[in-house]
């Protein structure tokens, strides 16, 4: 599984950090994907992330 975050949809909320912070950060005034590549066991986390986004900003592939 690949994770991105699209910064110009995102608006911070941070729900995505709270969720996985193993693979989601703040950058300024956006999230950010620490990684491209998820590691399999933090997947379904990464999942719940993007279900929670409030913007859909993040893009899993």
């Amino acid at each position: 599984m690949k994770v991105r975050v699209d910064k110009e949809t995102c608006v911070g909320d941070e729900t995505c950090v709270d969720e996985c912070p193993e693979v989601f950060e703040i950058q300024g005034d956006v999230a950010v994907a620490k990684m491209e590549n998820v590691p399999k066991e933090l997947e379904k986390k990464v999942e719940e992330a993007a279900k929670n986004c409030p913007v859909e900003a993040i893009i899993i592939e």
